[in-house]
């Protein structure tokens, strides 16, 4: 053994034998579908609040991603302390909207595919999955669910309006029926026939309803 061999770094010839040319077209194949990823989510986003911060994070997961598998497929014993590294790490951010985890798992999974190499793969799959999403997510529905909320004095009151509800709407459920000794509050959801909001207007001339309120509702759709 020479004096030479003592001093000898492992990391550095590891460092030579790199490929910085397959980092960089790696890196940036990642950053332009992370790029498209951000836009479509922030094209498809149907949410209350947008965050501009997590369409960020969607472009930097997949960057990041495409970093660790990069380091994981050049060494067999590296990729082993990755998994053991990478189990402990949780996150605790919740997830307000179920389509924030499709993104979430788009952005990774790009990051892996192109991590491994197979760019066309990356390319072609995501271009795909885009096209689904924005042609679904921003497919406009004609038959918008619609709560309407009444205050009402008694039970032949809230008979009438009942009928009147059914009569003049495509579907009517009743979500919830409040009693208390001040009269009745009624929900109702309904699928308006034209979405004409005259209804509301016909349910006050009803005798015993007090009050009558429509609002747009995004949640489960009535049987």
């Amino acid at each position: 053994m020479t004096f030479q061999d003592i001093f000898k770094s492992s990391f550095l010839e590891k460092a030579v034998e790199f490929s910085l040319l397959d980092v960089f077209v790696a890196m940036a194949l990642s950053f332009a579908v992370g790029l498209f990823i951000f836009v479509v989510y922030k094209k498809t986003f149907a949410g209350v609040m947008y965050s501009a911060s997590f369409g960020v994070s969607l472009m930097a997961m997949t960057l990041v991603t495409t970093l660790i598998i990069l380091a994981v497929t050049s060494n067999i014993v590296l990729s082993l302390g990755m998994v053991g590294a990478l189990s402990i790490v949780r996150f605790r951010t919740a997830v307000k909207e179920p389509l924030d985890i499709a993104f979430l798992f788009w952005s990774i999974s790009v990051g892996i595919v192109i991590g491994a190499g197979l760019l066309p793969l990356a390319v072609v799959g995501s271009l795909f999955i885009g096209i689904i999403l924005m042609i679904f997510i921003n497919k406009k529905s004609t038959d918008t669910p619609y709560i309407i909320i009444l205050n009402i004095d008694n039970d032949k009151s809230e008979e009438d309006a009942v009928s009147l509800i059914r009569s003049k709407t495509k579907k009517a459920l009743v979500k919830s029926k409040t009693v208390s000794r001040h009269g009745i509050e009624l929900t109702v959801e309904v699928r308006l026939i034209d979405m004409s909001a005259k209804l509301i207007n016909e349910l006050l001339s009803v005798n015993g309803v007090n009050n009558a309120t429509l609002v747009s509702y995004n949640g489960d759709y009535a049987a």
